[in-house]
């Protein structure tokens, strides 16, 4: 159920409806505030107000159209839910224009107004997030990154984190390309004693092997062709701090014996010189793939691997921890929305459904790159573009494609009548307020009853 601390101001002077509402809104699992008036009401109404508001738009004083409108000054993110008589829808119409954010004709079932509200506070938790998100990017210091899921994996993932990150245990993360296996890495770091030292990331499979000991050791000048002054390599680096050695298993095997060296003495010497150096860091690695096989096929040292997993942590693919999908996906959204300064678009059920179905084998940076994407605009349907390239579209639902139709019916209705709902209506044989409902439901464009 939506709570999460948000609240519901309901405002409205009839004491018997505001109270049958405010019961129907609380046994849906809201917490729900009633107030007599705007009056009352406004002054819990701030920047920071984590709800919203549904008021009659005919009040004893301020009426719920001045409500609207001091919401605007004060938290213009709130959204307000009006609720309307027979005779009012035309008022309703101009006050959606004016930001409203949808309005509700008396009489009205529990169902519509409990569903008109869970969509306001799904949106209103969009923005609070998108807000916190954005204060958190401004501030990040050492904070540790948010690993984000809800499924028993990613939950031992964060038990093991917790229990280990204030050591100096070496830790070997273990899953596929794209899985957040620095992400694992960072957190280990900035949740250590040595937070405020260097993290130092080394991707083993990017580095030439030519370089791979200079870049690792460091060197002196002159200590070969091209060597002109003095460079302090990763290791050193990352003394007081943590080492992070990704794609661990592409590291060449005389280099494997070096590392092990330095693990086990706590001491290295940079090319061309004799100089032994004291270096302290922890490692940490990742790699993809069985590396028992690495061992078993001599590419990789037995000696080193029990060295480097103290702790293991399997970080398994999105495919098989599917509950964490729309969760990181909603993320990355704040995310990308902060980063292009976008409005960050609310998922519909149909679209986390897809999300859900895909395989993502490129995992959460493929899930990543989908997110920023979406909120970039750059597919047509972005429900579709998260299937696989080439694949043969699902059959539609019988929901969708009735929807659809109707959509068509009453677009021709609304053409044929100049925008005139009244005349539309008619034509249709529907009530003027169940046809604006569809209308706004359908982002259909249309007249209200003063603009004929």
């Amino acid at each position: 159920m939506l709570n999460d601390g948000l609240q519901v101001l309901y405002i409205e002077d009839d004491e018997l409806v505001r109270r049958a509402s405010v019961q129907s809104l609380q046994l849906a699992g809201f917490t729900v505030v009633g107030h007599a008036s705007a009056e009352s009401a406004a002054k819990s109404i701030s920047a920071d107000f984590s709800g919203v508001i549904v008021s009659d738009i005919r009040l004893p004083g301020a009426s719920g159209l001045d409500l609207l409108a001091q919401c605007h000054e004060r938290a213009p993110d709130v959204p307000v839910i009006l609720v309307t008589g027979h005779g009012d829808i035309s008022m309703a119409v101009q006050a959606m224009r004016d930001g409203a954010y949808d309005f509700i004709e008396k009489p009205f079932a529990s169902e519509r107004l409990i569903e008109t509200v869970r969509r306001a506070l799904e949106r209103r938790k969009l923005v609070l997030e998108n807000l916190a998100l954005r204060r958190e990017l401004a501030g990040q210091s050492t904070v540790a990154p948010r690993i984000i899921g809800r499924s028993p994996a990613i939950e031992q993932v964060r038990r093991l984190i917790a229990n280990v990150a204030p050591t100096d245990a070496s830790v070997l993360i273990n899953g596929d390309t794209g899985a957040g296996k620095e992400l694992i890495a960072r957190s280990l770091h900035e949740l250590s004693p040595r937070r405020d030292k260097p993290f130092i990331a080394v991707n083993c499979g990017a580095l030439p092997e030519p370089m791979f000991e200079s870049e690792m050791f460091g060197y002196e000048p002159g200590a070969f062709t091209g060597a002109a002054k003095r460079r302090i390599g990763k290791l050193e680096h990352a003394s007081g701090g943590t080492l992070f050695l990704d794609e661990i298993e592409s590291m060449p095997l005389a280099l494997q014996v070096k590392l092990l060296r330095v693990l086990q003495d706590g001491v290295l010497e940079r090319l061309g010189s004799n100089q032994p150096i004291r270096v302290n860091c922890r490692v940490v690695a990742a790699a993809k793939g069985d590396m028992a096989e690495h061992v078993a096929d001599g590419s990789f040292r037995r000696d080193l691997l029990y060295r480097l997993n103290v702790v293991t942590i399997a970080l398994p693919p999105l495919g098989e921890r599917r509950e964490d999908i729309v969760p990181l996906f909603e993320h990355f959204l704040l995310d990308a929305a902060v980063r292009y300064q976008r409005p960050a678009p609310i998922l519909t059920d149909r679209q986390r459904a897809s999300l859900m179905q895909r395989d993502w084998p490129g995992n959460v940076r493929e899930l990543r790159n989908a997110a920023d994407r979406f909120v970039l605009g750059v597919a047509d349907d972005p429900v579709m573009s998260f299937g696989d390239e080439g694949a043969q579209p699902q059959p539609q639902p019988l929901k969708e494609r009735v929807e659809q139709f109707e959509r068509a019916v009453i677009a021709e209705a609304l053409e044929q009548s100049g925008g005139a709902v009244a005349i539309a209506a008619d034509r249709l044989q529907l009530g003027k307020a169940t046809l604006y409902e569809k209308i706004k439901r359908y982002g259909l464009a249309a007249k209200g009853d003063g603009d004929r």
